[in-house]
């Protein structure tokens, strides 16, 4: 899952971003409400993780401009402001959940996968693939009932194929979900996630389908 910070603190911004991270999610991290409504603009997110306090436009403010703009991106605030005025200023100006800090990384990972079901229309926590279940929440994959044992980066590129089934992501697509604006990305590198998977779960996990893409195996 991609997703968008928009944190002003230099300190809570990079360590939600390397947080995040290490759970399998890219996060693309901005520090400002221009740059916020601008990356918006630019690049295609799952969730926005939006501080109020912002400068140049508080989050507020870019909440309200994105709902005008009609863009449907869910979006989590994260603010030290408690008053139940703000709160009720969230809720009803946009926002998807309001969260206080200080908060568990735990817990932002829990709302984070809430607020996607619920947007998504889905209420089960596991994907299904023939034999095998992914449970985003719990970072837990397996084969015909039995633990897989996968890295963080093989787990998140199984589950975007697992969220759309069927569907044919190209190996730019991945790439840009996988990662984000500030890491270098080798030319094969979505290639040899894919070659260890199908050495890890069997070599029709992940079908290619030839100068389009890959996706998840009829008989996966």
């Amino acid at each position: 899952m991609r997703m968008l910070l928009a944190e002003d603190d230099p300190m809570i911004g990079r360590g939600l971003q390397q947080g995040l991270r290490k759970n399998g999610f890219t996060v693309d991290w901005v520090r400002d409400g221009n740059s916020a409504l601008l990356a918006m603009e630019t690049t295609t997110y799952a969730l926005l993780l939006l501080d109020l306090g912002l400068p140049e436009q508080d989050g507020m403010n870019v909440l309200r401009t994105m709902r005008l703009r009609d863009e449907t991106l869910p979006a989590i605030i994260i603010t030290a402001r408690d008053a139940l005025s703000d709160r009720l200023a969230g809720l009803y100006s946009g926002a998807d959940d309001y969260l206080i800090k200080p908060f568990a990384l735990e817990e932002l990972i829990a709302r984070i996968h809430a607020v996607s079901r619920r947007r998504a229309g889905r209420a089960l926590t596991e994907l299904r693939a023939g034999p095998m279940r992914l449970d985003p929440m719990r970072h837990l994959l397996w084969l015909r009932d039995k633990p897989a044992n996968v890295s963080a980066k093989e787990f998140a590129l199984l589950h975007l194929l697992m969220r759309e089934p069927g569907v044919v992501l190209s190996r730019e697509q991945l790439e840009d979900r996988l990662y984000g604006w500030d890491k270098e990305v080798g030319s094969n590198t979505v290639e040899v996630h894919i070659y260890n998977l199908r050495k890890k779960l069997g070599a029709t996990v992940i079908r290619t389908v030839r100068g389009v893409g890959y996706r998840i195996g009829e008989d996966a």
